[in-house]
């Protein structure tokens, strides 16, 4: 039920209210001294202050990357002399870059000075997606220097775009253009496949299409913990030929069929009682996501079923990657939006799909799934 304009006018009210009181210097003062209230008001200053040094707490992250400092930090404690060397820079710059790190946790300092892996690293380091994230962030830096122009050109037309969208000058995608895209999705998925198959029995399936699957890493992970089940890939067929390659090298050519084109062209391959997207609704606009949706309908067989997996807007605790991050990421792309869990129920439905119902995840900030049958 819409609310009414009467609770929409309280609601006003009360926002206009509260953004009364604390943006009052006054009372900004007086929380900040009060005990009772002095713990929120300190939360929230040090928040503030994230929120305005954001952009250099993701340049040390940028620096960290391109120096391999937590790989190096990995093998033990070193003195930041001897990392300056090693980094060819000052004693005193690279003394800079380790303190600055350790203000976000990324390393610490023992008592006799030398540096080692801090918990924030250690994480870091074992997810190989997230530093392949950052190493290509200075794309969207470039796209982000002025973030009013970009939105008032409507998105793309710039470093990210140019980085993403390889298939629009290559028609089928060529193997130089999608290298660096490929090893990034493949260096990101093997968590988010982890959190997919630890949530959905896969092994009820007897054959599975992963649409717009990459390099393979979702269906190698499917392979490797769901023996009997037949495997499917569909990418641009530069891609799948890395895919083949990739899947060769384990041992899987046997079990995955690879098939080049594209989703939005013609038909999908049939056969396949289990169509799974992962991470690829979110990069397409609406209308062809919709095309897209009803080209998967199409080729699944009655009783077929669609996983749909991927970070997801409005999910709560996850705010921030939701509508911030992947918002302005995916305009600088070009392509897609973040969308609800709603919204993509409401797609599904209107592609033709029934019994749409969430899967629960155990990292929902990273990936939700819903799952909708033929």
């Amino acid at each position: 039920m819409k609310p009414s304009h009467a609770s929409d006018n309280w609601r006003v009210r009360w926002i206009n209210w509260r953004n009364g009181v604390v943006g009052d210097p006054r009372f900004q003062r007086f929380a900040a001294r009060f005990p009772l209230t002095r713990p929120i008001a300190r939360r929230r200053a040090a928040a503030l202050f994230d929120r305005v040094a954001g952009f250099v707490f993701s340049q040390i992250l940028a620096a960290c990357v391109e120096l391999e400092v937590l790989e190096r930090l990995a093998q033990g404690p070193a003195a930041a002399e001897s990392l300056a060397v090693e980094w060819e820079m000052a004693a005193e710059a690279a003394d800079r870059l380790l303190r600055a790190a350790a203000a976000i946790r990324l390393v610490e300092r023992l008592p006799d000075g030398r540096w080692m892996l801090g918990s924030e690293g250690a994480a870091l380091r074992g997810n190989p997606g997230i530093a392949e994230m950052i190493a290509h962030h200075h794309l969207l830096y470039a796209d982000l220097a002025e973030p009013v122009a970009l939105l008032r050109r409507g998105g793309g037309g710039g470093a990210l775009s140019r980085y993403w969208h390889y298939a629009e000058s290559t028609g089928q995608g060529d193997a130089a253009a999608v290298a660096p895209y490929s090893r990034l999705m493949a260096a990101s998925q093997p968590l988010l496949a982890a959190d997919v198959l630890d949530s959905y029995r896969f092994a009820r399936h007897r054959r599975l299409l992963d649409i717009g699957g990459g390099e393979g890493a979702f269906v190698g992970a499917v392979a490797a913990r769901v023996p009997g089940i037949r495997l499917g890939l569909f990418d641009l067929p530069a891609v799948g030929a890395r895919a083949a390659a990739a899947l060769s090298a384990q041992g899987l050519a046997d079990r995955v069929t690879i098939y080049g084109g594209d989703f939005f062209a013609g038909t999908l391959p049939t056969g396949y009682d289990l169509m799974t997207l992962v991470r690829i609704l979110h990069d397409h606009d609406d209308a062809p996501a919709q095309l897209l949706l009803r080209n998967i309908h199409a080729a699944l067989p009655a009783g077929g079923r669609l996983l749909i997996a991927e970070p997801m807007a409005g999910t709560r605790g996850a705010e921030t990657s939701g509508d911030a991050y992947f918002g302005l990421y995916l305009w600088a792309m070009g392509s897609g939006r973040p969308r609800s869990a709603a919204v993509i129920r409401a797609m599904l439905a209107t592609a033709g799909f029934s019994r749409i119902r969430e899967v629960a995840t155990p990292q929902p900030m990273s990936v939700r799934m819903l799952l909708a049958d033929r």
